[in-house]
């Protein structure tokens, strides 16, 4: 068991440090630094002091051959000399820490007065997390000061076109009530993570690490079949790159990473640490650069191990990453289950992309999916975005603010609070698409559980395959092109990907998030909830099928009349097409089969004579 964990004490000098180091620093790469005569020993970085050993350079990046000018460095030397003037004076009070103050004659809360005139940046800010974040720090810090964002350049679209895009979204609707200059506050840096050095160029660069106060590291690759060359780029090397930049960062206060609560499902209970891979990152990565991708495809089931796939061994190999090159900077992990859509904020059931459960109810609200292999006591352990974003944002000012004396991992997850089984959410599901039934479905929505292998393949291949081809048919019939065929075994290999998660339940150990909720005021709890024992399933599911409707398959809720007239047509054609079936069956079993002949002369006379008797009865009564 896990006891909290209580904020590292800090002497008076500490404090003069940490309230006066973020001016001078600002200015000051290494390069700079050995001009003015200061020590790496003395250069502060997140709030601490660095380690005496030099800082690594970003390799074939600007910062080390950037050329400082004298007025630069003298300006730095008189900063620098300042510094050392402040932490030797004992009168010297430092800067207090960010106090609620008042708005609109309300008390806003601690948590979003750190944010106010801070610099953040954000990896991954274009995907379903990314957004949110965005969204959840404009809308409660307003007076935030600027949000770089990295974004992978589009052939066709600017990157201000890309912004553009996100804020005409209804995600953003009450942000430019309370923020509307919120396009100016949105700093845009094309980046490919792919790419040394992300592709930033020197003016990019100079200003993110001249400025970035806060770093939400989001960005990562979440594909389950991805190959392990392309999941170690993006969930690896790509953090460790970051880490770098963010070791000189002067500024920094915080780097939170964003990782997976299945990173170590190959558990069955999980506790708020970082548990070590058989193979040291560096060795994955340096191997990366030279095997060829067919070396990489034999051995990648001997590394993964007993985890399924490569997403999840990433992403444990990334936490060991941050392990082990964060440095001294003030870091903390979040580790999310399955992210699903909108709880509360900043409307219920917003969603904008199919993974997880999106597009299992998609599939089984347009007919596709009919049968599923899972355990459905298994606990399905889903976690709304907004309570993933206000934990992290919460992660981050804690970590600045608090600085633990050692990295912290805090789960996001719902199985051990507010358990909720597959069972029962597929049955919400299916209830409510009664109710809110989608356009143009493919086949009456009806999903069932299978628990072995030869009724799941039985199913597949009866109630998706066979369907599946007669409508190709159909479609060959009218001249059109087949697909049916096609877009049914790709569901169904996405499908075989999410098995194991759907077949398994996990103990996950939240003391972290429950100490990081107690040290909340009552004001920021309200604000920054992420107490998942408040979440009502049903009603959740509800507003989750409702969203998937409205911001997935953009359904206007004023043809629902129409979807199920649609469904009562589909219903009458499964009973029509069964009955059918079941005739023709018969009939071919009565031509060959002298026991089933016997049988159907049973059941005949059978009815006649309780026909005769019922219509005996009545005519006596009478």
């Amino acid at each position: 068991m896990h006891t909290k964990r209580e904020p590292p004490e800090r002497s008076p000098g500490d404090a003069i440090f940490r309230a006066c180091a973020p001016e001078a620093p600002a200015l000051l790469p290494p390069r700079a630094e050995a001009a003015a005569g200061c020590p790496a020993a003395t250069r502060k970085v997140g709030g601490r002091v660095r380690s005496s050993r030099p800082t690594p350079s970003l390799g074939a990046g600007y910062i080390e051959s950037h050329v400082w000018e004298p007025r630069e460095q003298q300006r730095g030397s008189e900063q620098l000399e300042r510094l050392q003037h402040l932490r030797e004076d004992p009168d010297h009070q430092p800067d207090p820490l960010p106090r609620p103050y008042k708005k609109n004659g309300g008390i806003m809360s601690m948590i979003a007065a750190f944010y106010s005139n801070k610099s953040v940046l954000i990896t991954g800010a274009t995907g379903f997390l990314g957004k949110v974040l965005m969204e959840k720090l404009f809308r409660t810090s307003p007076h935030l000061k600027v949000i770089y964002i990295l974004v992978r350049p589009k052939s066709g679209q600017t990157l201000q076109e890309r912004v553009f895009q996100i804020l005409n979204s209804k995600l953003f609707e009450k942000v430019k009530e309370v923020c509307p200059n919120v396009h100016e506050k949105i700093r845009p840096i094309s980046a490919d993570l792919n790419q040394r050095d992300f592709a930033i160029s020197k003016e990019d660069m100079q200003e993110l690490l001249s400025c970035t106060n806060i770093i939400f590291h989001c960005a990562a690759t979440v594909r389950f079949d991805a190959h392990l060359r392309e999941a170690v780029q993006l969930n690896v090397i790509a953090t460790q790159q970051l880490l770098l930049m963010a070791s000189q960062m002067p500024k920094l206060e915080a780097f939170i990473h964003i990782s997976t609560a299945f990173s170590n499902c190959n558990l069955s209970h999980i506790d708020e640490v970082i548990y070590p891979c058989p193979v040291e990152p560096r060795k994955i990565i340096d191997s990366m650069e030279w095997l060829d991708d067919s070396i990489i495809d034999e051995i990648t089931p001997k590394l993964i191990g007993d985890r399924p796939n490569t997403y999840t061994y990433t992403k444990a190999l990334g936490e060991m990453v941050v392990q082990q090159e964060s440095g001294n900077l003030n870091v903390a992990i979040v580790r999310p289950s399955i992210v699903g859509a909108t709880w509360q904020e900043p409307f219920p059931g917003w969603v904008d992309n199919l993974n997880g459960p999106s597009g299992l109810i998609i599939a089984a609200g347009k007919g596709f999916l009919r049968s599923i292999k899972a355990t459905p006591m298994a606990v399905a352990d889903l976690i709304p975005v907004d309570t993933v974003v206000n934990l992290t944002i919460a992660v981050g000012w804690y970590t600045a603010v608090h600085r633990p004396k050692s990295t912290l991992i805090y789960h996001s997850t719902s199985g051990n609070l507010n358990p909720c089984n597959w069972y029962k959410m597929g049955l919400q599901v299916l209830a409510t698409i009664e109710k809110i039934p989608f356009e143009s479905a493919f086949r009456r929505p009806n999903a069932d559980f299978t628990t072995n292998n030869f009724t799941t393949q039985y199913w597949n291949a009866v109630s998706h395959r066979a369907p599946a081809i007669i409508y190709d048919f159909y479609l060959r019939l009218t001249g059109r092109k087949p697909r049916m065929l096609k877009l049914m075994n790709r569901l169904l290999r996405t499908i075989s990907m999410l098995e194991y998660f759907i077949n398994h339940s996990w103990e996950w150990s939240t003391n972290n998030t429950e100490m990081l909720l107690s040290e909340l005021s009552p004001e920021d709890q309200r604000v920054f909830n992420f107490d998942v024992r408040q979440l009502n399933w049903l009603e959740y599911i509800e507003n989750y099928v409702l969203g998937v409707k409205k911001y997935l398959l953009k359904e206007d809720l004023a043809g629902i009349p129409k979807a199920k007239q649609h469904l009562k047509r589909l219903r009458n054609i499964h009973y029509l097409f069964n009955t059918a079936l079941f005739l023709i069956v018969w009939r071919l079993l009565i031509a060959r089969s002298q026991m089933a002949r016997n049988i159907w002369f049973f059941i005949v006379s059978f009815c006649y004579k309780f026909i005769s008797y019922f219509r005996a009865s009545s005519t006596l009564k009478v």
